[in-house]
């Protein structure tokens, strides 16, 4: 879907030459809500996600088929994929953790179009996760992928602690790469990289992405970036140098990861969109709409929020 939404005003200066495009998937509905201390009304959600549609964002990553004991906060999934009323082509996707998961998202299969699956790079990570090695987890994805590829739907990945691990330290390139190849041989058509605890610097997000897209051809990837130690929107630029057009982020920086404690927001989808419009990117994204939605959720969840652009407002230029 081409979205009516062109790129805001961009610097007076910027030079774009051959007019670049990304594709941002918001993740706050999913991501940025179950981080919450308390559960967000099923109605708040509902509303604000059909605002981040509104606002021309066509990926939205809506639930979590995970166990309502595990994350109470998400135990509405189905109820808020029944409620949501979104523009045509804006693409649901749900996140499942394993065979049982994906068995009840697949009870509400016309509800969403893509399917996330996920592993962390780490060992460590992966067991306080979800209680499974690495090994476990990408035996159950391929079966999980030919039941997935089999209904029809986009069939996307995750790899968390991508740039290093706060339990074991820094994480082989070649593992991180070696997986999302698993990944792509099991048929995911996106592999996303999560700066899960937001250990991650720009440099070394330059070398990888470079690495990842001439490891993945005809791999959609995408970077998923955390603003725990503020250096997200920077990797985000040096990503998208390397060539990645496709990120994921959270409206009003919400978000976290839930072990170990401290980890902090995504960065800000508000904050990205922003920063692409100022070079001249197009993100088909309308970035006042999306900020009066960061403030509306700022509002709802009545706590102040992170982003900046919350309370700077988009860039206008004098006479522009």
């Amino acid at each position: 879907m081409t979205h009516p939404y062109a790129t805001s005003t961009a610097h007076p200066n910027a030079t774009p030459g051959e007019r670049r495009r990304v594709h941002i998937r918001e993740v706050g509905p999913r991501d940025g809500f179950q981080n919450e201390p308390e559960t967000v009304p099923t109605a708040d959600k509902i509303r604000l996600i059909d605002l981040l549609g509104r606002a021309g964002l066509a990926r939205l990553e809506i639930a979590s088929f995970v166990r309502p004991d595990v994350i109470p906060q998400l135990a509405d999934g189905v109820e808020v994929l029944h409620g949501v009323d979104l523009p045509t082509g804006v693409e649901r996707m749900v996140l499942v953790p394993n065979s049982r998961g994906l068995d009840n998202a697949l009870r509400h299969r016309g509800l969403f179009e893509a399917v996330g699956l996920f592993v962390s790079a780490s060992q460590t990570h992966n067991q306080r996760n979800i209680n499974r090695t690495v090994e476990q987890t990408m035996a159950d994805t391929a079966v999980m992928a030919k039941r997935i590829l089999a209904e029809g739907l986009r069939l996307c990945a995750v790899i968390a602690t991508s740039f290093g691990c706060p339990y074991e330290g820094p994480v082989p390139m070649e593992r991180v790469l070696g997986l999302a190849e698993q990944f792509a041989e099991a048929g995911a058509v996106e592999v996303g990289f999560g700066d899960t605890t937001g250990m991650a610097n720009p440099a070394y997000a330059g070398r990888f992405f470079a690495s990842a897209l001439d490891r993945l051809p005809g791999v959609e990837v995408t970077a998923h970036f955390h603003n725990t130690r503020g250096q997200g929107l920077a990797n985000a630029y040096a990503a998208l140098e390397a060539g990645c057009t496709s990120f994921e982020s959270s409206f009003g920086e919400l978000g976290g990861c839930p072990v170990p404690a401290g980890s902090t927001g995504n960065i800000a989808t508000e904050d990205l969109v922003s920063m692409f419009h100022e070079m001249g990117v197009e993100t088909g994204v309308d970035l006042p709409a999306l900020i009066q939605t960061a403030r509306d959720a700022q509002t709802t969840l009545g706590r102040r929020l992170t982003s900046h652009s919350i309370v700077a407002g988009p860039v206008v230029w004098a006479g522009g």
